[in-house]
């Protein structure tokens, strides 16, 4: 599937949700969110083809495996979180959608210490 398959999924479904809406919203809802997790499982099965070629990136420029795969951490995290939240602000619960990018926002901050504190260690070497 290309990206126009899942946009025209993605596009029928909010059209469908639109006309449901004036009979049985509740039904409108499902179906959006039912064509989330469609859109959401397929996008995952492409991290295959991601991690394959941050392997293939790491071997080349001989990384340390754990930026690439705090990076690709970051990128879940954010991937969930955003998806989790637009269901969340779609269902008419923003507020929740809202704390679930916040606790998202976090959960990058968190995972993303111990780069930073190398960071901070290298830079202090060079420097004192």
């Amino acid at each position: 599937m290309t990206v126009i398959t899942i946009g025209i999924v993605g596009m029928t479904a909010v059209l469908l949700a639109v006309q449901m809406k004036s009979t049985k919203g509740e039904y409108g809802i499902y179906l959006v969110m039912a064509a989330g997790c469609f859109i959401f499982f397929y996008g995952v099965s492409k991290m295959e083809t991601i991690l394959d070629a941050m392997d293939r990136l790491q071997e080349m420029l001989r990384l340390n495996r754990v930026y690439l795969s705090t990076l690709m951490k970051m990128t879940g995290i954010t991937y969930i979180a955003e998806f989790c939240s637009g269901i969340c602000k779609d269902a008419g619960y923003g507020a929740i959608g809202s704390q679930i990018e916040i606790f998202g926002k976090l959960s990058i901050l968190a995972v993303s210490m111990p780069i930073v504190l190398a960071l901070m260690e290298t830079l202090q070497r060079f420097l004192g």
